[in-house]
């Protein structure tokens, strides 16, 4: 079955939303609804719409103020907004397509004309999205022409970085494309952080699945146990960041450097409360700041040996509640921002992203 387009309509009249939702009934679309501005706001944190109606006129955030604030955050700037209005004016007109407005539908609603109108640019939304992930096939092609000309040693270097990686899935007691996915979710907190280049977050992506190269020297016995480890056991578990050290150690490759400092630290907590030297804040590296946060979001969501796997919804309201205790308080910020986005790549299928 194809996947449904999600609407969602905003109007402070809920008969206007009920009649709305009468006219455009359809299988192929699921409503979400909100009766002001403020409500939409919450809505929009946690969910991804291929298609927003707003009503203009609105106590508090009226809709072109929220269709501003739409436009200001990356993650849903693209996403289509028809305004729904009473009165249909030039200024007004004008005022809704410089905002960036894809239509205008008058109340009351006239069902052949809202119809048509949102299935129009529901196709011309899929259509644009369609052409970008082309776009970004495209650019993946050219960049691996461009991966030709690299170095025989910088090739090198990163087929080494995923053949241990390899040995580490196979021998660590991590799940099937655990590294992968913490790689690809840092990335893409890495991206959203702000502050990084471009080459800093590909740097993360590619030292970030040896995050746990250390656990390859860990007994066999504790990686693989079903139940939860004794004291002892755990003590144990913790020297894989000192033995990660003395893996990577004599490298001075800036991926394998990197590596090194993830590995050393990821276990770090924000308050000081983490190992394996208990240090604080930002002393702890950002790359390792990232990855804390993508390796237990990854290990949470995901069956092991000693848990079952978490929803989404659960997992990411641990990480959160964590926030200026174990992890970093503005990364979560940004990571509760943008949650669809990392839903996505934990709930995708079995492939993994290299």
């Amino acid at each position: 079955m194809n996947k449904k387009y999600e609407l969602l309509i905003v109007d402070d009249v809920s008969e206007n939303i009920k009649v709305a939702i009468s006219i455009l009934q359809n299988e192929a679309y699921n409503f979400s609804y909100a009766l002001n501005g403020e409500q939409a706001i919450e809505i929009l944190k946690t969910k991804r719409f291929d298609l927003l109606l707003l009503d203009v006129m609105m106590p508090g955030i009226d809709g072109f103020t929220l269709a501003k604030m739409i436009k200001k955050t990356p993650a849903i700037k693209d996403t289509p907004i028809i305004f729904l209005t009473a009165k249909v004016d030039i200024d007004s007109i004008e005022k809704g397509f410089s905002i960036g407005a894809v239509d205008y539908v008058t109340k009351p609603f006239h069902p052949v004309e809202l119809k048509s109108r949102v299935a129009n640019h529901l196709e011309l939304y899929r259509y644009r999205r369609e052409l970008k992930r082309d776009n970004v096939k495209l650019s993946n092609e050219i960049g691996t022409v461009k991966n030709r000309h690299y170095t025989d040693l910088e090739l090198a270097q990163k087929e080494i970085i995923y053949m241990l990686s390899e040995i580490m899935e196979s021998d660590s007691g991590e799940t099937a494309c655990h590294v992968k996915r913490v790689a690809h979710i840092s990335q893409e907190l890495g991206r959203l952080e702000g502050h990084l280049s471009a080459h800093d977050v590909e740097v993360l992506h590619l030292a970030a699945p040896l995050h746990d190269i250390g656990k390859i020297l860990v007994d066999n016995s504790i990686l693989h146990k079903a139940g939860s480890l004794d004291e002892n056991e755990f003590e144990h578990m913790k020297e894989h960041t000192a033995f990660a050290i003395k893996i990577l150690k004599n490298s001075q490759r800036e991926i394998i450097k990197a590596a090194r400092i993830i590995a050393y630290e990821h276990h770090e907590h924000f308050d000081g409360n983490g190992y394996p030297r208990g240090i604080r804040g930002e002393t702890i590296h950002i790359f390792s700041r990232i990855v804390a946060i993508a390796d237990v979001l990854d290990a949470l969501t995901h069956k092991r040996a000693y848990k079952e796997a978490w929803s989404f919804e659960k997992a990411a309201k641990y990480i959160i509640d964590l926030k200026g205790t174990q992890f970093d308080p503005r990364l979560i910020e940004i990571f509760k921002t943008h949650l669809e986005v990392f839903k996505e790549i934990i709930e995708e299928d079995t492939e993994c992203h290299s």
